[in-house]
């Protein structure tokens, strides 16, 4: 149900553009998006979107939470194009080029750190180490906030999902993992409050916080 960890297609501008297209038809996507916006705090000063991409999901946080400032991250010489057209006129937006298998860059601390559809096209012990980085970049009381792709726990139920979303053939960027070892990898790492929020199919919202006293995420 994925790749093999070396491929990566998302320096190609093919590759990036189809995906630009398809983007708007994903079933239930902006259900996911909603639920996530929902878990970013409103009084939020500083957002990090990891794997941002054309912009999407970065767009629909800048609306909810206008008032932050926010880093977009991508590698993607076609996204980092369309991220910096369409937040030209935004000086609240930074546009970084960063890889994912690389460790992240000091960026400083957020508020929040945000994904959507990203981190599932690193290898699986990059994802275990790429978490513990957003746990570190995130001031105390900080909310991660992953809108993932994630593995099904059969091959018939994955089956399904591609044929859901009118997929004839399994992109060979993809490198899927289950739901729950996420969970516990956030919860090893420090993170409270974890849980999915939302989930169809392989779709699913992973959230969890960084402690603090006195935060209105600790039980």
């Amino acid at each position: 149900m994925s790749s093999t960890p070396e491929v990566n297609l998302w320096s190609s501008a093919e590759h990036a553009l189809d995906y630009l297209r398809r983007a708007d038809s994903i079933p239930h996507r902006v259900e996911g998006e909603a639920t996530l916006l929902e878990f970013v705090p409103a009084n939020v000063s500083c957002v990090l979107d990891i794997g941002s991409g054309g912009g999407r999901l970065l767009a629909l946080a800048k609306a909810a939470r206008p008032a932050a400032r926010y880093v977009a991250l991508d590698f993607s010489p076609t996204m980092l194009e369309a991220l910096r057209k369409l937040f030209a006129a935004e000086s609240s937006v930074t546009v970084v080029a960063h890889n994912l298998d690389d460790t992240l860059p000091a960026l400083g601390q957020f508020d929040a750190v945000i994904s959507s559809f990203a981190i599932h096209h690193v290898a699986h012990d990059r994802k275990r180490t790429l978490y513990q980085e957003i746990f570190d970049l995130l001031a105390l009381g900080g909310v991660f906030c992953n809108l993932e792709h994630v593995a099904s726990p059969t091959p018939l139920l994955h089956a399904g999902f591609l044929q859901a979303i009118s997929c004839t053939e399994e992109d060979p960027s993809n490198k899927l993992l289950d739901l729950e070892t996420q969970l516990a990898w956030l919860r090893q790492i420090g993170f409270v409050q974890v849980d999915c929020h939302w989930k169809w199919r392989e779709l699913a919202l992973l959230v969890g916080v960084k402690p603090a006293a006195g935060s209105p995420f600790q039980s």
